[in-house]
């Protein structure tokens, strides 16, 4: 039979991390003081083992070493000389700080922010993508109210879940975090609109936790344009009141000019309400608020629309990613564990940007995971993955050499 199409000398692993510079990461790592003591086990052997743990979703330390043992010849080939133990890992995620990973994170999303950017197929080529940004948090539920203080109500056991709080921002047009911050579930989400974070003529869609009046006419006034949802109690005037109806006579968009007066403030905005109707359900009227009167009502709701972007995201992430079980009890290793995962999604997003056919983030995770450890040209195996079994059903096909001593 043939040799493998796909045959490659380092392991799908190695590949998929070419683009971490090991000198580069231990420097960032002796930054933060996380080489002080350190003989063997360094800032860039803990980012691979926690990177290795995140892709396989292992649940625990043990399953992590156990695997790695039976591996360690592979690993040696992406630069993993020794398998770490239970202990030692569980010191490193107690004691290397999370501020390390996070800055690997920021310098990896850096590098590769325009390839994601160029990924039109997924994307799209709209001129105001390329403006937007979305803002939203995530909950991740914690056993222990202990570290990050929970939110919500007690139960009847007068018990109560803890949570971290992941505070992101998007760019459209990249489909990944590009600012990210932590803190406990308790904490209200309206911190994370900084104003001065935004340039002119950018576009920031949130959610209606994000309202603040003194905000919006910060906005309002670097030229940043701001879509946000409704809330239902908001008191305001109306200054200006149009409908828009479609030929049958039924209303299509409702454009109101409003001015909202709270502390001193006279913030003036336009209110766009319209009939959301998706398959299944009732239609229900959705009204959006935004400080742009030039756009068209369409764009407006198609900027809003867009914001569930960062909930597919968030979504993704949890269900290719173990974050239900964490490898340490320490708010520094359940960090540790987030940024980690968050990089691990950067490394498949960008594989994804640069594969020519097409493939659903879930797919391209499980196939990663399941050949993490092959000696397969990855790139070349996930553009043409049944290569092999097509060479395979072409030797079948022929007919079996002749038995000389039967001629």
């Amino acid at each position: 039979m043939s040799k493998s199409s796909n045959f490659f000398g380092q392991p799908t692993y190695g590949q998929l991390i070419k683009s971490l510079d090991r000198e580069k990461i231990v420097e960032i790592s002796r930054k933060h003081g996380g080489e002080k003591y350190v003989k063997s086990f360094d800032g860039y052997t803990h980012l691979l083992t926690m990177l290795y743990a995140v892709i396989q979703r292992f649940d625990s330390l043990r399953e992590i070493e156990t695997s790695m043992t039976a591996e360690v010849r592979k690993l040696h080939h992406v630069g993993i000389d020794t398998v770490p133990r239970r202990s030692t890992l569980s010191d490193a995620n107690a004691r290397r700080s999370e501020k390390f990973f996070e800055d690997v994170y920021r310098d990896l999303y850096a590098a590769n922010k325009d390839i994601l950017s160029s990924d039109s197929r997924r994307n799209g080529t709209e001129e105001w993508i390329r403006r937007l940004r979305i803002i939203d948090s995530t909950t991740i539920t914690l056993f222990s109210n202990a570290i990050f203080k929970g939110v919500g109500r007690h139960p009847k056991t007068g018990k109560k879940k803890g949570g971290i709080k992941v505070h992101s921002v998007i760019h459209a047009n990249e489909g990944v975090h590009c600012d990210v911050q932590f803190t406990s579930a308790a904490t209200n989400d309206s911190f994370m609109l900084a104003p001065s974070h935004y340039s002119h003529n950018e576009i920031v869609a949130l959610d209606r936790a994000y309202i603040n009046y003194a905000k919006f006419e910060e906005l309002t006034d670097r030229g940043v344009v701001y879509v946000t949802k409704m809330k239902k109690n908001l008191s305001y005037e109306i200054l200006v009141d149009c409908m828009h109806q479609n030929p049958q006579g039924l209303m299509e968009y409702r454009e109101q000019v409003v001015v909202f007066r709270k502390d001193g403030i006279n913030h003036i905005a336009r209110i766009i309400t319209y009939v959301d109707i998706k398959k299944g359900k009732k239609p229900k009227l959705i009204s959006l608020l935004t400080n742009d009167f030039d756009m068209p009502l369409e764009t407006i709701v198609a900027t809003y629309r867009r914001r569930w972007q960062i909930e597919s995201l968030f979504k993704q992430i949890k269900q290719n990613f173990p974050l239900r079980y964490f490898y340490g009890e320490s708010a520094n290793a359940i960090k540790i564990q987030i940024w980690v995962t968050l990089i691990a999604n950067l490394l498949l997003s960008v594989l994804q940007s640069t594969l020519q056919r097409r493939w659903s983030f879930s797919g391209l995770a499980t196939i990663v995971r399941i050949v993490l450890m092959y000696y397969l040209n990855l790139e070349k195996f996930l553009n043409q993955p049944d290569a092999d079994l097509k060479i395979m059903l072409a030797e079948a096909s022929e007919s079996p050499p002749e038995d000389p001593e039967n001629c």
